[in-house]
């Protein structure tokens, strides 16, 4: 069954020897990926309300995919390209609570390089892991900069992490990003770099400097979309001085650059979406097809544009192929090189694929999920609020299968499943065999890691918790940077699932709020028999205003000022704990609203 799959889903990488034109000097790499910037939010694919001239000179001078797939929201395609294997194999099923999490035996194209002599940072949005070894330095990386979960709430003069060490930056965060990129580019020109460079932009909260901004909105665009704009302009700035760096260290001759996004589009695409149907977490065209543009000018590539579909399984086993690079030990990718395709080749001779999308709910949900052929795309959905993105876990609830002809229909406008019944019943027996395959290890939230020399301390995020009701998040499902409140009944807990790494004496601490009306409350923190107690002091919860440029922003992305409250030092066995939260007492309303938890390891 393996073997039969394997050769159904084309998951075989070949791998051929080096590029002649690179044997002297092994290429350098420079992966830019951006944050819910669709298909249509580019001027080279028709977008007539903005312009993005610098990508649109990159895909020029390059080779652009026409039908580059990726799943249709973040974390998943990052697992993907980064390892060349289907996200669900990696452990990799979601957006937060640490579903977002790859397994740390994945290998990366950061450990395959590593062994090649490359140097490589992580810098922006890494998304597939908040504690060592989940995070970049956990997967390979050298450095790393940025952030580790699934958005920031400041576009301006944040905070953000150098490895696990906060530090602020001066600037809006796109500028920093690239400036910290051209820094690692230019220290490391000597040797093989890999810089993975993952913008968070424009990912909301909207936010973006005057100048964008008030561009677009003297066009007349709503808030919302006058910020987009301005990110995806700013963005394109950005990349044009990128490349110019790349000329003026005279790198640029021998440095893969390559342009994607991670998924469909979200607020441009109300206005120009390039025909297709769909955004962000839709398995849909709209959702799940996105720019690949890809240039090196030592190899000497036509400029041209490729017709066959591709995926972002196939990055992987691309990269390694041109840089000749043996994939190490370990999984195996489920892609291919799209070397071939790169140099030109007859596309007659191109196998015919079979690429899958699936959109997690939980560990369970089989659906939605999407086939798409060469011509054709087969779907079935869950519907739910915000185009599907908060569809209740139940796959008794998905639609019947859709089937679509992307050729003669590309806006996916008539289902033509009851005309071609046998089409759909062999698609949906390729889909049903493909997700038996990709699931087969199961799914789980993996416990957090603590005690790691490189991760410490390390904080316990409220997303990544469990909890009793009444408690919920303060700001929706509990995305990144979210926090729990409503802590109205004594009985409820808060818990976390650990995997303490390394025995010894442990310091622990919370990041909390609680109205002085409320004050007094005792509470009990316990791990593995041992606990410590406290009362809960006043420490209100001051909010940080944030420059958002859209209301939905004002509400979703907040900021506050925490409290901190020791409660001592455990010691700690190795091996799985809990970490459990309870109140003994509730003098007030509420018990407090928690932020996270942070524990040293002395």
């Amino acid at each position: 069954m393996k073997t039969i799959l394997a050769i159904l889903f084309a998951s075989v990488c070949v791998l051929c020897g080096p590029a002649s034109a690179a044997d002297a000097q092994k290429p350098n790499i420079l992966l830019i990926i951006t944050d819910d910037q669709g298909y249509g939010d580019l001027s080279i694919h028709g977008n007539p309300h903005l312009q993005t001239p610098h990508i649109d000179r990159l895909g020029q001078s390059g080779v652009r995919f026409d039908r580059f797939y990726v799943n249709s929201f973040c974390a998943p395609t990052r697992a993907a390209l980064l390892t060349g294997r289907w996200p669900l194999r990696t452990g990799c099923h979601g957006v937060t609570h640490n579903r977002e999490a790859m397994r740390p035996s994945e290998v990366t194209l950061a450990e395959a390089l590593r062994g090649a002599g490359y140097r490589s940072a992580c810098i922006g949005k890494w998304h597939n892991g908040e504690q060592y070894p989940f995070t970049p330095q956990g997967q390979g990386f050298d450095e790393s900069f940025g952030f580790n979960n699934g958005n920031w709430n400041n576009y301006f003069d944040a905070t953000l992490l150098r490895g696990s060490k906060p530090e602020p930056i001066r600037g809006y965060i796109s500028d920093v990003l690239t400036e910290e990129a051209m820094k690692f580019i230019a220290a490391n020109r000597a040797r093989p770099f890999f810089c993975y460079l993952a913008y968070n932009a424009p990912h909301s909260p909207y936010q973006v400097p005057d100048r964008y901004f008030d561009k677009f909105k003297a066009k007349g665009f709503d808030d919302t979309v006058a910020a987009f704009y301005g990110m995806c302009e700013n963005l394109d700035d950005n990349v044009g001085r990128l490349l110019a760096r790349l000329d003026d260290l005279r790198l640029a001759d021998n440095t893969i650059v390559l342009f994607l996004t991670d998924n469909g589009g979200t607020a441009g695409v109300k206005t120009y979406n390039a025909g297709m149907r769909g955004g962000k977490v839709s398995v849909h065209e709209g959702g799940t097809r996105v720019p690949l543009f890809m240039r090196w000018p030592v190899a000497k590539w036509k400029p041209h544009l490729v017709k066959p579909i591709v995926a972002h399984i196939d990055l992987y086993p691309t990269l390694l192929d041109l840089c000749g690079v043996k994939p190490p030990a370990g999984p195996r990718p489920d892609g291919i090189s799209l070397r071939p395709l790169l140099e030109g080749a007859d596309t007659s001779a191109w196998p015919e694929r079979v690429l899958f999308t699936h959109n997690p709910i939980d560990e369970t949900n089989k659906f939605p999920g999407a086939v798409r052929t060469q011509r054709h795309r087969l779907v079935r959905e869950i519907k739910g609020p915000g185009g599907g993105s908060k569809a209740k876990a139940n796959d008794a609830s998905a639609t019947a299968w859709q089937l679509y002809d992307m050729e003669a229909d590309p806006g996916e406008e008539k289902n033509i499943a009851q005309e071609h019944p046998d089409l759909v019943e062999k698609l949906a027996k390729l889909y049903d065999a493909w997700f038996a395959d990709i699931s087969r290890d199961g799914l789980q939230r993996f416990p957090l890691p603590v005690g790691h020399a490189e991760h410490n301390p390390v904080e316990l995020h409220a997303p990544q918790a469990y909890f009793d009701k009444p408690l919920k998040f303060a700001n929706g499902p509990g995305f990144a940077n979210d926090w729990l409140t409503g802590w109205t009944d004594a009985n409820a807990k808060v818990w976390f699932e650990l995997n303490v790494t390394v025995a010894g004496d442990y310091d622990i601490e919370l990041a909390f709020a609680c109205p002085p009306a409320d004050a007094g409350s005792r509470i009990r923190l316990a791990i593995a028999g041992k606990s410590l107690e406290a009362s809960v002091p006043a420490a209100p919860a001051c909010e940080i205003p944030l420059p958002h440029r859209d209301a939905i922003g004002k509400e979703r992305y907040r900021n506050r000022e925490w409290g901190t409250l020791k409660l001592g030092t455990l010691r700690l066995l190795a091996g799985p704990a809990t970490l459990t939260l309870e109140a003994l007492s509730k003098p007030g309303a509420t018990v407090m609203d928690l932020k996270h938890a942070k524990l040293w390891h002395r």
